[in-house]
């Protein structure tokens, strides 16, 4: 059966997939951050991930004001990447995985979850950059499942409901008969508002507890209203519910590999975390993957 090895929060601002196209990543500016995913590449390295769940948020790319499912998911052969006004280079396909990205949806509305099942779907920098980051050189042979969660257009889904969206995931990927590796991958945060009379706000304090949150405390996090949410992490910090996603896919108890937390990028407080399922460990042996 497939198995959840672990999970990675990361950040996806524009403007770092500017800096990757431009090679930015040694400059004073950027050094900071991206030192943050080496350890990162090497746990992938180490874990040989062979689906990557991506729970993020579409900017307009893929859908807009007019029809904004709550939950999406992909279930298409390739996911194509489009030009969306940030100057960042259009990224190659990647590769999907038709036949899990239908099990995982039938799941996910059999517990429940009416979510919008997408045959064709555009992903952004909030997909691409995650991408990018994680796989520095491109390994086109992993393949990607999208769950797109709604943060541009109210009502958004509750800081609860999208941490029950994740064990449902969970649910769907651990009865999928095929010996599979995932990870889990929540796209967002931290800190961040870019408009109105607190644009630029980034709240160190409630970033740094999130991320111990995240790890032994995901019940406050997952209690918290989005107005709660929005006042204390700004209304782009609201993409910590990709998090919560990605937590609630995990095992209950999980052990922390790795965090890094830098401000600011682009007015925007950036942040990575990778979280290992107790029991999952690199084996050349494939047929028990997770004790």
């Amino acid at each position: 059966m497939a198995k959840i090895i672990g999970g990675i929060a990361t950040s996806h601002i524009p403007a770092i997939g500017k800096a990757i196209a431009h090679g930015l990543q040694d400059q004073d500016y950027w050094k900071p951050f991206f030192d943050g995913y080496h350890f990162v590449h090497e746990w992938l390295d180490r874990m040989q991930p062979d689906v990557v769940v991506i729970i993020y948020n579409d900017h307009g790319l893929n859908f807009f004001l007019d029809k904004l499912p709550t939950f999406a998911g992909g279930a298409a052969a390739e996911y194509h990447n489009a030009d969306e006004g940030w100057g960042l280079p259009v990224s190659r396909p990647f590769k999907g995985y038709p036949e899990f990205s239908w099990h995982l949806i039938e799941s996910l509305v059999y517990d429940e979850f009416d979510v919008t099942t997408c045959q064709e779907m555009l992903v952004d920098h909030a997909f691409v950059v995650p991408m990018a980051l994680m796989w520095p050189k491109p390994k086109r042979s992993i393949r990607v499942i999208p769950i797109a969660i709604n943060t541009i257009q109210f009502p958004f889904p509750t800081p609860t409901r999208c941490f029950k969206l994740g064990r449902a995931i969970a649910r769907g990927i651990e009865s999928f008969p095929e010996d599979l590796r995932v990870v889990i991958v929540g796209s967002g945060g931290l800190s961040h508002q870019l408009e109105g009379a607190r644009a630029g706000f980034i709240n160190r304090k409630f970033d740094l507890e999130s991320m111990d949150r995240i790890v032994g405390d995901i019940s406050t996090l997952a209690r918290m209203s989005i107005p709660e949410l929005v006042q204390m992490a700004g209304t782009q910090g609201v993409e910590l519910i990709n998090w919560i996603a990605m937590r609630g896919a995990l095992d209950r108890d999980v052990v922390e590999k790795h965090r890094n937390y830098h401000v600011p990028i682009s007015n925007t407080a950036s942040a990575v975390m990778v979280l290992e399922n107790p029991g999952c460990h690199p084996t050349e042996e494939r047929t028990n993957l997770c004790q």
